[in-house]
């Protein structure tokens, strides 16, 4: 999901527990009205810039993911100052650093270790953009046997099994919960478990190389 304004929080504030070479990544900076440059985001990638909009992605720590931020040019100028690929690649670990981690297991077998991991929605087969009116999430909405409706936060989980259409959430304090997806809007749309693997290419337009339907898992066990 893609913000049109850019998020106030970052994890700068953690960064004093990280090496200093960790520190450099782009910066984009914004004219004031007395010509002076304010800082919008450090700690960034920028994906694209031209003369009327600039486009990066940044660790968003309330929404613990990476996301992509838009900004409109106008009156007051943005400029970016960018960093090496290696200074790139530098952020993009200290990102994975700070998002949920989850060894993910697919139907066929396969075992991927997705980092920054969250949940978003897509039309049906995953063809077309994601479903801008439905926020990504980092949470199971689960509709329980019992009839009720519950959601998980991915921090409270310890692992999701998938079988037959129905799940099974298992949570950090022993507590398990079956059911089935609960779908948060009633457009037809597709489940996907997205997240960055340790392939991702920091040059990438996308905050995402891992991306798989709900349907397609056998497992999901988090590390906490």
């Amino acid at each position: 999901m893609r913000k049109t304004i850019p998020a106030s929080a970052s994890i700068v504030t953690l960064f004093i527990v990280a090496p200093i070479f960790l520190l450099r990544a782009d910066t984009i900076y914004q004219a004031t009205a007395d010509g002076r440059q304010r800082v919008i985001q450090r700690d960034a990638i920028l994906i694209h810039q031209d003369s009327s909009v600039v486009i990066y992605k940044h660790f968003d720590l309330p929404e613990m993911r990476v996301e992509k931020v838009q900004l409109a040019e106008g009156s007051l100028p943005y400029t970016v100052t960018t960093s090496p690929l290696q200074q790139r690649q530098s952020i993009v670990e200290l990102w994975k650093r700070f998002g949920y981690t989850a060894s993910v297991t697919d139907t066929s077998g396969k075992t991927t270790a997705v980092f920054d991991a969250y949940i978003d929605y897509y039309p049906p087969g995953g063809r077309g953009s994601l479903l801008v009116a439905v926020p990504a999430i980092t949470a199971f909405p689960l509709l329980m046997s019992s009839g009720e409706a519950d959601v998980q936060e991915f921090s409270k989980l310890n692992r999701v099994d998938f079988q037959g259409g129905g799940i099974t959430l298992t949570l950090t304090n022993g507590k398990v919960e079956h059911g089935k997806y609960l779908m948060p809007t009633t457009q037809p749309a597709e489940v996907r478990f997205l997240g960055i693997t340790d392939k991702y290419n920091p040059s990438s337009d996308e905050v995402f190389d891992f991306s798989e339907p709900l349907s397609h898992l056998k497992s999901i066990v988090f590390q906490q």
